[in-house]
């Protein structure tokens, strides 16, 4: 397979990750615009941001996945946490998104595909030899060092303290 050969499931990533791009896009400009028209929401206009930009690298992500030829790029969970964390602004679409991104990054095709695309050398799991442990040596063991008998002095003996006068 060659690099420029996109498997369905990177197609599928890229244009799920297109679209929901565009909707953050939407999404977090119409929150700005409905936060704008109260006093309150002019304090709180960077948090309806948020899904605005996050619509930008979900919009970049996914043109460079689409791109031919195709870019060296890695698979982007964390996009695709930040896409399931976009149910906080009420966006379910972004969240399905994100969930299936994940799913789809543990893909075994994807994930050779970005190693390819990366230049890293893909070995197929029935080409692996398994590897025999070189014969283990156990090691000898080591006499303990006992310490010298010490002679124990005996104790001396009480004074007994004698009475005066008798």
């Amino acid at each position: 397979m060659n690099t420029n050969e996109k498997p369905g499931l990177i197609t599928g990533i890229a244009v799920m990750t297109l679209a929901s791009g565009i909707i953050n896009l939407f999404w977090g400009y119409i929150a700005s615009v409905s936060v704008l028209s109260t006093i309150v929401g002019v304090v709180c206009l960077p948090i309806t941001i948020l899904p605005t930009i996050l619509g930008v690298f979900e919009i970049v992500y996914g043109a460079k996945l689409l791109s031919n030829p195709s870019q060296p790029l890695k698979a982007s969970p964390s996009l695709a946490s930040f896409q399931i964390a976009a149910v906080v602004y009420g966006n379910i679409f972004s969240m399905v998104v994100g969930i299936l991104n994940l799913i789809f990054f543990n893909d075994q095709i994807v994930k050779d595909y970005f190693a390819r695309l990366n230049g890293v050398q893909v070995f197929s799991p029935a080409a692996v030899q398994p590897v025999m442990p070189a014969p283990e040596t156990l090691p000898q063991p080591i006499e303990p060092v006992l310490p010298e008998p010490t002679i124990e002095q005996p104790e001396k003996p009480k004074r007994v303290r004698k009475v005066a006068g008798k």
